[in-house]
């Protein structure tokens, strides 16, 4: 009977952690902002967050946890966790929910480059947005390389500035960039 009990375990154990065909999640992940201004240039890094690729219906899911980011200056840091800026204590997650375009024309089982259209909502501070962003998916040895860049309008997920010292030092709208990297 331990026997049997230990087996059965060891299947559902084993079983979570088999990943279905097509779908795939990151191992190693970057996503990085940048805001410039005349006054001051903003840099923060996350290598926290993780994402999902469905290679057979094209469905992505991003989620990127806002704490997650590290900046240059501690006070670039404290702000950016505030109420008045992402909130981060209320609004811990960001999401993107999308589906990459035309996906009868990509093949994610050959080795290559493959330029891709991804479409979705991008949720930030409890603001939903559809969005639309360019993206490259580099299949290599097993592997896939998704890589995006994209800029970001602060004012569409409710922060915005418009007097005092944030609204000269933070850009209006920001570069992103995102890497993930998927194993087959």
């Amino acid at each position: 009977m331990k026997k049997l009990l230990l087996l059965g375990l060891a299947a559902i154990t084993l079983s979570a952690f088999t990943t279905l065909p097509g779908k795939l999640k990151s191992t190693i992940s970057h996503i990085a902002f940048y805001s410039h201004t005349a006054f001051e240039d903003i840099k923060a890094n996350n290598y926290k967050s993780i994402a999902a690729l469905n290679t057979e219906s094209g469905d992505v899911i991003i989620s990127v946890p806002m704490q997650s980011f590290k900046f240059e200056k501690r006070l670039m840091q404290k702000h950016f966790n505030q109420e008045n800026y992402l909130n981060t204590a209320d609004f811990p997650k960001a999401k993107f929910k999308g589906s990459i375009q035309n996906m009868d024309s990509h093949d994610f089982n050959k080795s290559g480059e493959i330029a891709l259209i991804i479409k979705g909502n991008m949720t930030i501070k409890g603001k939903t947005q559809p969005t639309t962003m360019e993206a490259t998916a580099l299949v290599k040895k097993g592997k896939i390389h998704l890589s995006t860049a994209f800029n970001l309008t602060l004012s569409d997920y409710g922060v915005e500035f418009t007097s005092g010292k944030p609204s000269k030092y933070i850009a209006k709208t920001i570069e992103v960039n995102a890497t993930f990297e998927f194993n087959e």
